[in-house]
């Protein structure tokens, strides 16, 4: 059976990181709170930066440019376009 002092000490106490540190301690519950503010600001800004319109563009070009880059879609770009260019010159001299 515990003893009282034990349990009114658990009653008195708060676990801060792992560490048990008396609820009087103002040096450490300002400390903690000062983690947890740092901790909710950090999550905070990674959730703006998931969500802003303008990092989410310059994401999306540099996944563009990176794709652009591949000289797969550089050959399938250059056949379209051949393909475009055929097919105005084609329009063209059908007219005449």
């Amino acid at each position: 059976m515990a003893d009282r002092g034990s349990a009114a000490a658990a009653r008195d106490s708060v676990a801060v990181r792992g560490a048990v540190v008396r609820r009087d301690d103002p040096d450490a519950l300002v400390a903690e709170i000062d983690r947890t503010r740092e901790s909710l600001a950090a999550a905070i800004d990674a959730l703006a930066d998931r969500v802003s319109p303008a990092k989410n563009a310059a994401r999306l070009r540099a996944r563009v440019q990176e794709q652009a880059a591949r000289p797969e879609v550089r050959l399938a770009a250059a056949a379209v376009g051949l393909v475009l260019v055929s097919v105005a010159v084609y329009r063209v001299v059908r007219r005449k």
